[in-house]
């Protein structure tokens, strides 16, 4: 199952200096970088190893959690981190189903081409033989999970020191984080549902496998890959300026649930995020406000430059140091480049031409290491080996990269990239590049590694992330030089701050709060001779204290705006930061009650409904819900429940009210009921493809109507999957909302899925040589819209599927 790599940068426009000049860039401008401090923190030695294994890596590349024990991978990591799983566009919640993207390169050019998706079938249901398990069984009948999952479960049984984390987002299913976000009760839903599902371990129980607690004990914590708060990633993914206080606060939650749960299973989880590189992403982030949430962070330094500018100008994929003379276009409103130096400057001590104010802290955050290469073709040779040049386009596209130009993993490029005479060093940036006389690659060697790890110590970092580990070659050249490297420490840096000990305090924002509402914020410092703080504080509203460890916790007794200054001292030397603090007294004084409209709602005789209707207090109190108006056999709880089954068919005006005893508040819809269910007009059509056509189905290359085999009738649908591609086939209808139904269908072949997506998330699979009939129940949401598909597996062979029908 293919994705796209994870960009973590705007991409740049073209280039704003002649090709030429390439000559002039690298000959006598400046000097050769060495690793100096950036961040101010003390130099380290040895860091924490993190690497990403991919879901789909196991089908085309057949890359399984059994290599990382073969190839000596997994003993030498921290962290490994599974990636991705997908947010319900619906629910907005984590789910699990089976149903591919829309792919490489086409997925780029459709703002829908990760909804619904995912793969529980590689997750807990691929059956695993002895030759590729980690134990060396084989999965058997009856088995709890199988797949990806139990696999992991026995990785950590030969590991036990290795922590797993599940990561959710990435580039292609980022679209609904903005959305899971936006409020106190979509965070909490959303993060309580992850938690239920991954952490408890309660899987769906799907083809035969899954149910309460079978994922247990897999997973160490969550790794949050949001791409990207408050700016644009993926075509058609949602933002707004709402989301980089939203964005602290989905992490606030998730610590806050991830403790609780670890308080009652005396477990402590981990939570990291995957975060961005390009300052124009950075700067819609409060980098001085959520290190407190995580375990670690990891820079996404790559993806930097690349052939999505097809005819050049060709550059390294990642420089250590930016170029003053590079070709590349600056990043608004600033007048810097792209490099790994200039991303780790904005993270920790910050950018004031992207208003970013920095303040994460250094030795949270990983350095981004990818095992990948970036390329392009038709490139000419110039003064430097194919640097800074023009292309005729992206780099030929490899097999196991789905064929996607411009992109090759290390194994690919194998007489190229680990080939002496076709790997050149750019001293300017301390990175790698290679040249075959017309193929440029930007990417890592083993030189380039070693700065980075020189980069890392010298400035007091986290560590190394790597990207991903199904790149590799079989002898993990890469990475084996990775975990040497940041094992390892810098042979010199500088003393931070150049000698001078200088103390820096994060702003952690200014800050509200209300009367009785107890309140805690941690601020954080950091001193360049690496030595330990203690925190003050002037100016605190009546009620809070701060610790000497800089935690501001209490409950507010007094209304107003404070000024507040706390100040971090190593005793040789201190810094402070100062904020505002208001204090409101709950409601300006005036009680008020605020229901939230759940919308017009509609439903069937005889089937059951349930809508729960929520309101708050300004005062904080609870509330008790009342409703008139009704249709006739529903009834409301005094927790705003509305259920029962509906008795008479008609339109009727619904009020709702929920008071606090002192205060109340109501809101006001229509509720209609239809005689009976049913598709109406929006019903599946053409079910049978006995039209001898697809018309109204859509399907991806290959797929068809054919005359043989056949379930019934003259025609059937056959759906061709390739090596990049499901063979897809679907169709949008319109169905009562909030309904009860059933697709089913008939299909023969290996890998069958059918399923429902939009509206509604469901599916299964059968694979086989003779005709099965599936059933997927489903329920509608508030619009009624779904779409119907049908699909094989990448290079599985074709599946036949007829006589479908929703009912």
């Amino acid at each position: 199952m293919p994705r796209s790599r994870r960009l973590g940068l705007t991409i740049a426009g073209a280039a704003t200096a002649v090709f030429g000049l390439a000559a002039s860039l690298l000959g006598g401008i400046a000097p050769a970088a060495a690793a100096g401090n950036t961040t101010g923190a003390a130099a380290t030695s040895g860091g924490i190893k993190v690497a990403y294994f991919d879901q789909w890596s196991i089908y085309q590349n057949a890359f399984y959690p059994k290599n990382l024990d073969t190839e000596g991978i997994a003993g030498k990591l921290d962290y490994l981190i599974y990636d991705f799983e997908n947010i319900d566009p619906t629910n907005l919640t984590c789910f699990e189903t089976t149903k591919a993207t829309d792919p490489d390169p086409a997925g780029e050019n459709d703002p829908n081409a990760g909804d619904g998706a995912g793969d529980s079938f590689a997750d807990y249901q691929k059956s695993y033989d002895s030759s590729i398990s980690v134990d060396g069984t084989s999965d058997v009948y009856n088995q709890p999970i199988a797949g990806n999952f139990h696999q992991l479960q026995e990785l950590k049984k030969k590991y036990p020191n290795l922590k797993i984390l599940l990561s959710l987002g990435g580039w292609t299913y980022s679209k609904y984080f903005s959305d899971v976000a936006a409020t106190s009760a979509s965070r909490q839903k959303f993060v309580s549902s992850c938690i239920d599902m991954f952490i408890k371990g309660n899987l769906p129980s799907q083809s035969g496998y899954g149910g309460a607690g079978t994922g247990a004990g897999i997973f160490d914590g969550f790794d949050i890959d949001w791409e990207y708060p408050g700016a644009a990633g993926h075509l058609g993914n949602h933002y707004s300026a709402a989301d980089t206080a939203n964005y602290t606060a989905l992490l606030q939650e998730f610590r806050t649930e991830l403790n609780a749960q670890g308080a009652a299973d005396g477990h402590s989880y981990a939570l990291s995020a995957a975060v961005p590189s390009g300052q124009d992403k950075i700067s819609k982030i409060q980098t001085n406000q959520i290190g407190q949430y995580l375990t670690f962070a990891d820079a996404m330094t790559y993806d930097m430059y690349g052939a999505w500018n097809a005819t050049g100008p060709t550059d390294e994929q990642d420089p250590l140091y930016a170029n003053p003379n590079s070709p590349e276009s600056k990043v608004a409103p600033g007048n810097e480049t792209y490099s790994v130096d200039n991303a780790i400057r904005a993270w920790t001590v910050g950018d004031s031409a992207y208003g970013i104010p920095g303040g994460f802290p250094a030795n949270k955050l990983t350095v981004g290491i990818p095992f990948y290469y970036r390329g392009w073709t038709g490139v000419p040779a110039g003064s430097n080996h194919g640097l800074y040049q023009s292309a005729t386009g992206g780099s030929p596209g490899q097999t196991d990269s789905g064929n996607v130009p411009g992109v090759a993993m290390y194994k690919e490029l194998n007489g190229v990239v680990n080939n002496a005479s076709d790997t050149y060093w750019d001293p300017v940036t301390d990175s790698a590049y290679f040249y075959d006389g017309n193929n440029f690659y930007g990417g890592e060697d083993p030189q380039s590694i070693q700065a980075r790890a020189d980069y890392a110590h010298c400035n007091g970092l986290g560590g190394f992330m790597m990207f991903s580990l199904y790149d590799l070659d079989p002898a993990t050249t890469l990475f084996n030089s990775a975990v040497n490297d940041i094992n390892g420490s810098a042979s010199s840096c500088p003393t931070g701050g150049g000698g001078t000990e200088t103390v820096s305090v994060a702003n952690p924002g200014n800050q509200t709060g209300t009367v009785g509402t107890a309140a805690s914020v941690q601020v954080s410092g950091s001193d360049s001779a690496g030595k330990s703080l203690t925190y003050s504080a002037t100016g605190l509203p009546a009620g809070l204290s701060i610790s000497s460890s800089g935690l501001i916790s209490g409950t507010p007794t007094t209304a107003g705006t404070s000024n507040v200054t706390v100040t971090a001292s190593s005793g040789s030397a201190s810094g402070s930061t100062s904020f505002t603090w208001t204090v409101s007294s709950g409601g300006g004084g005036t009680e008020t009650v605020t229901v939230t409209n759940p919308g017009n709602q509609t439903g069937t005789v005889g089937t059951a409904a349930s809508v729960q209707v929520s309101g708050s207090d300004s005062a904080g109190k609870s509330l008790t819900y009342s409703a008139t108006g009704l249709p006739a056999g529903l009834s409301i709880s005094s927790s705003g429940l509305i259920s029962g089954t509906p008795t008479t068919a008609g339109t009727s005006n619904v009020t709702v009210t929920a008071s606090s005893g002192s205060a109340s508040g109501s809101t006001s819809f229509t509720w209609t009921v239809n005689s009976s269910g049913g598709g109406g007009g929006g019903a599946l059509a053409n079910g049978g493809f006995e039209s001898g056509s697809l018309s109204p189905w859509t399907c991806q290359s290959g797929s068809g109507v054919v005359s043989s085999p056949v379930h019934s009738g003259s025609y059937a649908l056959q759906v061709a999957p390739s090596s990049s591609t499901t063979g897809e086939c679907d169709q949008t209808i319109t169905l009562q909302p909030n309904t009860s139904y059933k697709l089913t269908g008939w299909v023969t072949g290996p890998y069958a899925y059918i399923g429902v997506s939009g509206g509604a998330t469901a599916s299964t699979w059968s694979s086989g040589t003779s005709w099965n009939q599936l059933t997927v129940p489903f329920t509608t949401g508030s619009s009624g819209t779904v779409t119907v598909y049908v699909h094989g597996w990448y290079g599985q062979g074709n599946v036949n599927a007829d006589d479908f029908a929703v009912g």
